[in-house]
């Protein structure tokens, strides 16, 4: 996937300026894609040059002058023909965290035990600005009531998405803690 694709996702939400859709990342795909601000802004350069996007500039009194881009009629085209082609392969997890876990044996075990224990408070951040979100997007109403009112239902699945993976990652941060305590307690008593 390219970061077209999902900056056209953040979009569908609406036009925006570069500096909200590097803000707002977090809120719309950050669950699935992420991106700094500069890969943003070159990208928007591309898809405007592309057609993709139109940009409008807001000028401001006290501010530098903002522009705000929004999909073009051939930026929607784009996300329908985005959307009929088949998924690439499924992502692969490229995670340092993982490498450090499979080291651990003959490493530093506490040291380990600290990155796993900061990624599950990374994990947990972020499941409650997910809720928080979830909560937005809700607006009081249930589910289903959601799902039967709203025009656009994939920012709400594709938050399930990320919130579920944050939630297996919690899951695994405490398997991996309490097997990790166990064979560094393991370890401290051999070499007594």
């Amino acid at each position: 996937m390219a970061l077209r694709n999902a900056l056209m996702a953040a979009l569908l939400e609406g036009e925006a300026s570069g500096y909200d859709l590097a803000k707002g990342f977090d809120a719309t795909v950050a669950n699935f894609w992420t991106a700094t601000p500069q890969q943003l802004y070159r990208e928007l350069e591309r898809m405007e040059a592309d057609g993709l996007v139109a940009a409008r500039v807001v000028e401001q009194e006290r501010r530098p002058n903002k522009r705000l881009f929004s999909l073009t009629e051939a930026g929607r085209e784009a996300v329908r023909a985005y959307t009929s082609e088949p998924p690439g392969r499924p992502a692969v997890v490229r995670d340092e965290l993982l490498v450090k876990v499979q080291c651990a044996d003959v490493g530093d075990i506490e040291a380990v035990r600290t990155a796993v224990a900061e990624r599950m408070e990374w994990a947990t951040a972020k499941l409650t600005r997910y809720e928080r979100i979830r909560q937005r997007l809700l607006a009081g109403r249930s589910e289903e009531a959601y799902f039967a009112e709203t025009d656009r239902i994939g920012p709400y699945l594709t938050l399930l998405r990320g919130m579920s993976f944050e939630r297996e990652n919690l899951q695994w941060g405490d398997l991996a803690l309490r097997r990790l305590a166990q064979r560094a307690e393991r370890h401290a008593q051999q070499s007594e």
